[in-house]
């Protein structure tokens, strides 16, 4: 009879040893790693304490890229640097910009979840004509911000029909989606 009752308290002893042991109260935990980048990051530039997205392009492919940045970027930091195009670290990466001489971006706005891209008329250069790429790295990058869901494209404020990755020609809003064939992770 003894050994009936010492059975049970021995698997509840047991039981109670085995297991995730608890805190007394919450505590922190670190977050994973830090961000993957297509490219490695510019070790020049400082880490910073936000993540910002550029898309860039290597071998007819846009690829996104994280960059740490100091503070959150506004929509226009962020164009901006879209247009800056990629750090000498990017480039020896292989990772170049299609919008020099495609799309003369002039602005950015949010208007909702929509961000609104002033273009201005290209310069007559005889610049890149890969304008499916260049319109592309635009909605990658700024559909990219947590703020943004579509972006539509101006010109001298009457909407602009852009090319989409199926060839089409579109003035509504566009979304990552119109550009998903074109898009590579790496």
């Amino acid at each position: 009879m003894r050994q009936r009752r010492l059975v049970p308290l021995a698997l509840a002893v047991l039981l109670t040893g085995c297991g995730i042991p608890t805190d007394d109260a919450p505590r922190t935990v670190p977050p994973p790693g830090p961000l993957r980048s297509a490219a490695p990051a510019d070790t020049t530039a400082p880490a910073g304490r936000a993540a910002e997205t550029l898309c860039l392009v290597r071998d007819n492919r846009i690829v996104p890229v994280v960059r740490r940045v100091d503070h959150p970027p506004t929509i226009a930091d962020q164009l901006r640097h879209l247009l800056v195009g990629p750090s000498g670290a990017e480039r020896d990466n292989d990772l170049t910009s299609a919008l020099p001489g495609a799309v003369n971006a002039a602005g950015a706005t949010v208007t909702g979840t929509q961000a609104l891209v002033a273009v201005d008329e290209p310069a007559d250069d005889g610049g890149r004509s890969d304008e499916v790429l260049a319109f592309g790295q635009i909605v990658c990058t700024l559909t990219s911000r947590e703020d943004v869901t579509t972006v539509a494209f101006l010109r001298d404020g009457k909407p602009l029909g852009v090319p989409r990755a199926d060839g089409s020609l579109s003035s509504r809003p566009l979304t990552r989606g119109d550009y998903a064939p074109l898009i590579s992770e790496r």
